[in-house]
């Protein structure tokens, strides 16, 4: 197992599905999916993941379903993510077994709370504040995308948070900035290097209104450090 947990995927749309490995990878958890969705349920039990993140519109079979049976021998945590967002669909899910519900289009980082509210509840086992770093006095927050230092805070765009949670993967070490683009950008056809600088501009301007000025060193022609 991860050290934060094993999540399994059940999504047949591929952009999704991608996204949601690349995101939940980088936030240290195993991360795997399926991609034949001719008997789901099975499948789910023999992976034994930590959670399921199941769509509840599969080719040919409905996630509720597939939670319905799964129940009968597993109290496996799920959390459904549906394109519905009626409250009768939220009853539906909760009723037939599962334990929260999320609908689309979603923020990454409410889905990250989500995800790590649900395994602190059922393993009992995530601390409280799993989705926070602190590096040098400078907190991350990844499940509220915000950057913080004592009490001034400031709201982070996507790219700036998976730029600084890159950083914080590495503390003290250079992140070479062609790293950088091709975690944040490997699924563009084209990307400028120029918008790299221009994210890290922006984030240096936060820290800077937060009074970490000095946070991110730039090492020319090599890359970032913090």
């Amino acid at each position: 197992m991860g050290k934060r947990g094993k999540l399994l995927i059940v999504e047949d749309e591929e952009t999704i599905r991608k996204e949601l490995e690349s995101y939940l990878l980088a936030s240290g958890y195993e991360v795997s999916s399926l991609f034949d969705f001719s008997n789901v349920s099975a499948d789910i039990l023999a992976e034994n993941p930590d959670l399921v993140l199941l769509d509840v519109n599969l080719p040919g079979v409905d996630g509720l379903d597939i939670c319905g049976q799964i129940r009968k021998s597993s109290q496996t945590p799920i959390i459904f993510v549906t394109g519905k967002n009626t409250s009768a669909d939220e009853l539906s899910c909760i009723l037939s077994g599962g334990d929260d519900y999320i609908s689309k289009p979603y923020e990454l980082p409410v889905l990250m709370a989500r995800v790590a509210a649900v395994l602190r509840r059922t393993l009992g086992k995530q601390d409280a504040d799993s989705t926070k770093l602190e590096y040098k006095g400078v907190l991350l927050d990844i499940a509220s995308a915000q950057i913080s230092k004592g009490r001034q805070v400031r709201e982070l765009t996507k790219n700036e948070l998976k730029i600084l949670h890159c950083l914080y993967q590495h503390p003290g070490e250079i992140v070479p900035r062609m790293d950088l683009v091709d975690y944040l950008w490997d699924n563009e056809v084209f990307i400028d290097d120029n918008t790299l600088s221009v994210n890290v501009t922006r984030i240096r301007k936060k820290l800077n209104e937060i009074g970490a000025s000095d946070f991110i060193e730039t090492k020319r022609g090599l890359g970032y450090r913090v």
